[in-house]
Parts: C-alpha cells; structure tokens; sequence
C-alpha cells in the first residue's frame, strides 16, 4: 500500500528559522533511550539469569547466543546511511525509528520462547541435536533481534543530529544518554514487582526425580510469569518509543539544510575509513584501550544476576534489582562526581581514578560472594556504578578529543562500532569464564570471582594502555594521516 502521498515532509525553507528544541522536547526524546534501558534489562538481566540459573544451560552458550544481537552491530553503518538516503512513508528517520521498535519489542518476546524450547529440550533428552538446534535457533534470533535495534537506534542517534545546534547538542546528549540509565533502573523496578511470584521462588519452581541429581526446574509456572513481563514491558517500551518521536521530525529537523554536508560524509568509504583509522600509532593505542577497558567493564553483564542466584540464594525478581543499584551510582557518576572531576584532574586523570576505583569494587563483589552479604554485593554494585560513571565522564572526553575534525563521522561511528564489538565480546568472555570456572572450581563463589578477578586484570592492563595516550602526538599525527589518505584517494 502506497502510503508516502500523505506523510511527505515539506522541505524547510532556508529563510525560514526553525524552532529550537525546549528541556521539555528533551527529556521527550529521552524517553525512546529509556525504553532501550528496559529492554537491555530484559535481555542481559532477566534472560541470561533463566538461562544460566533455572535451565542449566551451559553459560557460554548462554552468553554467546545472547551477544549475537551486539555482533550484528557493523549494520549500524548501513542502517543510519540508508536513512540518509532513503525515505520511508516520507521520512528520513522516524519511520526507521517505528518499524525497528516494532520489530525489536515483538523479537524480544520470540526470543523468550526460544529460551523456554531450549529448556524444555535440554530437560528432556540433554546437550542432544535438537538441544543444540534450538540454541543456535536462539542465536540467530538474537542476531534478528540486534539488527531491528540498530535499525531503530541508529536513526534516532541520527536525528538528533538533525534536530539539534552546536549550542544546544551536548545538553540533548546528556539528558539522551542520562534517561537509558533510567530505563534500567525503572526497569528493574517495575520488572522485579511483576516477578515478585512466592511460585517462581526458591524451591518452589525445583522438583527433584530420584534418577537425577540436578534440580529440575518448573518451567510452565515459570513461563507463566515471565510470558507476562516480555508482553508487559515490550509494549510500554513500543509506546515509549512513539510518545518520543512523535512529530519530532516533521518540527525540528535541520536535515534537508544539511543536506550537503550529510552527503559529503556518507562518501567516506570503509576502506577510507580503515585507513584512516589505522593511519598511526596512537589511534591503535585508543582502539586497544577503548576495547580492553569494554571488555573489562561489561564481563559481569552476563554473570551479575546468576551470582545473585547461585551464591546468594536470590530470586530473579531480586537480582533484577541489582540493576538498579549499578544504574543509580552510574547516574550519579555522571552527572555529579565525573562533571566535577574532570574539570580539576583532567579527562586521562579522571579515566585513570574510575579505573582504580572499579578494582576495588571488583574486590567488594567478590568479597560479598564470600561472605554471602547480599547487602555488601548491593553496596558494591553501587560504588561500581559510581566507578563507571566517573570512567565514562572521562573516557568520552578523552574519545572527542581524539577525533579530528575533517572525519569525525568516521571516528565517531569507529569508536561506536569497537565498543558495541566489544560489548558483544565481553558478554561472551564473561560465560566463557564463568563456565571455566565451574570446570575448576567445586564452589560456584569461586567459578564466579574468577570473572570478577578477570575484570580486574583487565582494568589494569586497560590503565597501562592509558599511560602511553598522548592527544598531541594523535592529533599532529592523524592530521598529516589523513591528508596522505585523502591523497592517494584523489589520485586513485
């Protein structure tokens, strides 16, 4: 059905100045990040806790199948250039923003199905053919599941580029970025009192058959609840999306004034971009450090709520909350101690503080697992957050200032790309670790310190990449890079 007749945009007339964006139109847009912070909790804080906790699957399996969805990450490119290119029912980014939502919300539930097969058939007939079918049936419909919501985030992250001024931009950014943070934590609220079920509970939801010795789960009243949530929370989320959007584009964008420019960087190819990227030596020290410190940062997404389960006896409407003490600290990490610190000790010195002080909240958590103190871990996980907050103040500092003008597209799509690789990598490392843990260690306490020792090694490792970071050197270096680049290219 052709539709595009009757949302056609009318391109904004360069005489005309368009209206600028209020805090209120802000925080609306932030709503759309919200709903993104739900929806990451429902996957790596609600999923991959069932997976690993109540189904038994082997938690680098879980791990892997759930990080396909951040593997996909590269259609990121190709996404926010076609909606450069592309109308959909007349619009350059809002209609990309709907149907991805769309498909994203509807995928997440699917998906939950998906776990439910998968432990249905590992209960039946264990790690047999259709067992391992149904998990990498489960991958691929994470990888589904990854592409929509780079198909919806990436236009919006493109918008508001459109919709915003050099004066006003970092204030959207902020208010954006603050509201994911939340997502999770409202998320983990609501979603911890709709699991708030006595049936799913202890050992309620674990029948035992005398020829076997591991628990065996309920997983029809299991599903029942949790079936619940995913049609519950994905609908909030859809219509977060919407009340977002909503007329946003239509009223504030810049982009057929931009037009020009968008056009002259969409031409930016990826073997100009490689290049460009691999044009020196302190751009590879930041790839290297933007990697190791993802990696070491974001291991425990996939362990954090089935080390609550495991070790602490938690219920998953429990350490759903988990989420919530890291978002808090986070939130405040940012808004609060990053903005005042970095002022005083510079973005490297602030990057460098967040990374000692997430080391010892590491040996917080782990201490807490040691001692069963529900009440350390929540504290820990609280200062973490804080940790985080302090290191992403610094860190994105530290990113912009290593990006040059004449490619900032480039660069700044580069250090997206790397980290949403990263994140994929780490979920995958930390079921890997978890799993190589348990083959060592007869106690789960110590399978899961060994990820959170391996985060601070990581961390470390992240610290000495950081001493060997000099912004003059980059810049001196990437601009005569790029001109040489930019060269050959011309000549062919």
């Amino acid at each position: 059905m052709a539709t595009s007749d009757r949302l056609i945009i009318p391109q904004p007339s360069p005489h005309k100045p368009l209206p600028k964006l209020n805090l209120f139109t802000m925080f609306r847009l932030g709503l759309f990040q919200m709903g993104l912070g739900i929806m990451s909790l429902l996957t790596l804080g609600i999923l991959n806790r069932i997976m690993i906790d109540e189904l038994t699957v082997l938690p680098w399996i879980a791990a892997t199948a759930i990080a396909m969805y951040q593997f996909v990450s590269p259609a990121k490119v190709w996404f926010g250039q076609m909606s450069d290119t592309k109308k959909i029912w007349g619009y350059h980014r809002t209609s990309y923003v709907w149907i991805g939502a769309i498909l994203f919300t509807s995928l997440a539930f699917i998906a939950l199905q998906g776990v439910w097969q998968l432990g249905f058939s590992l209960k039946e007939t264990g790690w047999s053919m259709t067992t391992c079918t149904w998990a990498v049936l489960l991958g691929f419909i994470f990888a589904l599941y990854g592409l929509a919501l780079s198909f919806s985030s990436t236009p919006f992250a493109a918008m508001l580029v459109d919709i915003s001024d050099e004066d006003n931009r970092s204030q959207l950014i902020s208010i954006v970025w603050s509201m994911l943070m939340v997502g999770i934590i409202v998320g983990a609220i609501i979603s911890s009192k709709l699991l708030n079920n006595p049936d799913i509970c202890g050992n309620t939801i674990v029948s035992y058959n005398s020829t076997v010795t591991a628990k065996i789960v309920d997983i029809p009243a299991l599903r029942r609840t949790v079936n619940l949530v995913f049609i519950t929370m994905p609908a909030v989320v859809l219509g977060l999306c919407f009340v977002a959007t909503w007329g946003i584009e239509r009223r504030y964008s810049r982009f057929g004034l931009r037009s020009m420019t968008v056009e002259g960087e969409g031409k930016i190819t990826l073997g100009r971009a490689i290049r460009i990227l691999t044009a020196n030596r302190q751009t590879w020290l930041f790839f290297s450090f933007l990697l190791t410190l993802t990696l070491s940062l974001f291991m425990q997404d996939t362990v954090l709520e089935p080390y609550g389960g495991e070790v602490f006896g938690m219920c998953i409407s429990e350490t759903t909350q988990l989420n919530a003490f890291y978002g808090i600290g986070t939130l405040f990490g940012i808004s609060s101690i990053g903005f005042l610190v970095v002022p005083r000790l510079g973005k490297q010195q602030t990057t460098k503080l967040g990374c000692f002080l997430s080391i010892f909240c590491f040996g917080l958590i782990i201490l807490a697992g040691g001692i069963e103190s529900q009440s350390l871990l929540k504290s820990g996980l609280l200062f973490f957050g804080l940790a985080s907050g302090v290191l992403i103040a610094g860190a994105t500092g530290l990113m912009l200032d290593l990006t040059t003008a004449e490619t900032a597209g480039t660069f700044i799509g580069a250090w997206g790309l790397a980290q949403a690789m990263a994140r994929g990598f780490a979920t995958v490392l930390g079921g890997a670790i978890l799993n190589l843990g348990k083959v060592f260690f007869s106690t789960s306490f110590l399978a899961y310190g060994l990820v959170f020792m391996a985060q601070g090694v990581g961390i470390i490792l992240t610290i000495c990449l950081l001493e060997r970071i000099n912004i003059k050197e980059f810049k001196d270096d990437t601009n005569s890079a790029i001109a040489a680049v930019m060269e050959s290219n011309l000549d062919g």
